[in-house]
């Protein structure tokens, strides 16, 4: 079997959107850009430049490689591509919410899928980043672009993928500190009241509702949760006053980002307002932020070489 080197763009994510805890997704149009190389003899070169440059490993325990494995594992060619040259290009910021881990994941396996000439499907691709990330959120969207709903049965993956048809951008306030998820999720309870999991029913149901419908009417309180953000809320110094400051210059809704300690607004109208009032209300609290004003993705992962 012959190897091609190939070049992928895979796009940042946010999950959860406020209610849909583990099965929201969307993606944004910042990225992430890997050029893969296979090599038949034991050679492992990787270069990362931007985000993580200079923290992101470049040996073997890079996830990248490792994803590339599974696929090569997969096709069961390991034994015949060994090695590789992996040249990453990170604008999605780490450990801030954003899919950083989800893009590396899916650039891998999209990156040797193709290499190789493309025998697996977005389902195999799917199963395989979903395996990798623990659960689908961040690498559905990532893979396939646009807004996701995902669910896990029996342990296979399944995505319901959309384009909303409300218009907005998403204005994503960044906080100049990392949170990992392993310690976003130490603070979740084990269990919660049935109130608050149908109160989480019934906003999720409403965000899809007005996402699909494309009804701005519907969508003010469709952000609401009560099983992951009020836990976090001590994670993320004035976290609910970013909120609030969102929605007081304009914003539709805000929410966390996946496991935070981005925070997103969705508007519709004065994005720089709604971003300048949320970096405000973190240095009200000492938190130096900056914002960036991002459109949704609709493309995933695609071959850009």
């Amino acid at each position: 079997m012959e190897a091609k080197t190939v070049k992928i763009r895979v796009p940042g994510t946010s999950a959860n959107l406020g209610p849909g805890f583990d099965t929201l997704g969307i993606a944004c149009s910042c990225y992430n850009e890997l050029e893969l190389t296979l090599y038949r003899d034991e050679r492992l070169e990787i270069e990362v430049y931007g985000e993580g440059a200079g923290d992101i490993p470049t040996d073997g325990r890079n996830i990248v490689w490792r994803s590339i494995l599974r696929v090569l594992k997969r096709l069961e060619c390991d034994n015949e591509f060994k090695g590789a040259k992996i040249v990453m290009k990170n604008d999605v910021p780490l450990s801030r919410g954003l899919g950083s881990s989800a893009t590396a994941i899916v650039g891998g396996i999209v990156a040797a899928n193709e290499a190789l000439g493309a025998p697996l499907t977005g389902q195999d691709l799917l199963k395989i980043a979903t395996d990798m990330e623990g659960h689908p959120d961040n690498v559905a969207p990532a893979l396939f672009g646009g807004m996701t709903i995902s669910t896990v049965k029996n342990g296979w993956p399944e995505t319901f993928r959309f384009m909303p048809r409300l218009h907005f951008k998403m204005v994503v306030a960044i906080p100049d500190f990392y949170l990992p998820t392993k310690a976003a999720r130490e603070v979740l309870p084990d269990k919660v009241d049935r109130s608050d999991a149908i109160f989480n029913i019934g906003s999720t149901a409403m965000l899809i509702a007005a996402l699909l419908k494309g009804s701005k009417r519907f969508i003010y309180n469709a952000f609401d949760d009560r099983l992951h953000q009020p836990y976090r809320t001590k994670l993320i110094p004035g976290m609910q006053d970013v909120f609030k400051a969102a929605k007081d210059n304009g914003a539709m809704g805000a929410f966390l980002s996946g496991a935070g300690p981005c925070l997103i607004a969705f508007a519709d109208n004065g994005e720089d307002n709604v971003g300048q009032a949320m970096v405000k209300a973190f240095a009200a609290h000492n938190v130096k932020a900056e914002y960036k004003v991002l459109s949704v993705d609709g493309e995933g992962a695609v071959v850009i070489g």
